[in-house]
């Protein structure tokens, strides 16, 4: 686990960034939102007790600067509309999935990305949206569910007989 801040950055920066840029839908919005998150990352970092908890910390810091700084409550974001995923991951989620993970709402979509984006556990995703545990393991089943029956008819079209 990182032992600085600096450390921390270079180790979760681009994560943060993705994050930022699948909650803004915008470059300069993201790279603003990640520049003051690590600032008050940077100032808050003497008081961060669990070393292990930093990486859902700073993504904490990044959702709530960015609706902060739109002055929403709930989240904004409802795709993954221009989202460049990591390699490792980019492999396991196909155009049709992408497109099923366009029409999913907000409050289904957002767990799902910290989940498949960020490798959150439920009980991390739950503390960072501010929901139980129970409706972030809930939200995360429907929003697998919606999304089996939006790529399901798709697969069988161009299945042959």
């Amino acid at each position: 686990m990182p032992a600085n801040f600096e450390e921390l950055v270079r180790t979760h920066a681009a994560d943060l960034f993705r994050y930022a840029f699948w909650l803004a839908r915008d470059s300069q919005q993201a790279e603003d939102v990640v520049q003051e998150a690590l600032l008050r990352g940077w100032r808050a970092f003497p008081r961060l007790r669990e070393t292990a908890a930093a990486r859902a910390w700073l993504f904490s810091i990044v959702r709530n600067e960015f609706h902060r700084a739109r002055g929403t409550a709930a989240p904004a974001a409802e795709s993954l509309d221009g989202l460049e995923l990591a390699d490792e991951r980019s492999e396991l989620i196909g155009l049709e999935l992408r497109d099923a993970l366009l029409a999913l709402p907000a409050a289904y979509a957002e767990p799902l990305a910290l989940q498949v984006l960020g490798g959150f556990s439920c009980g991390e995703i739950a503390r960072m949206i501010g929901v139980t545990e129970g409706a972030t393991m809930t939200r995360l089943t429907r929003a697998r569910q919606m999304l089996k029956r939006l790529v399901e008819p798709r697969a069988r079209k161009g299945a042959k007989p």
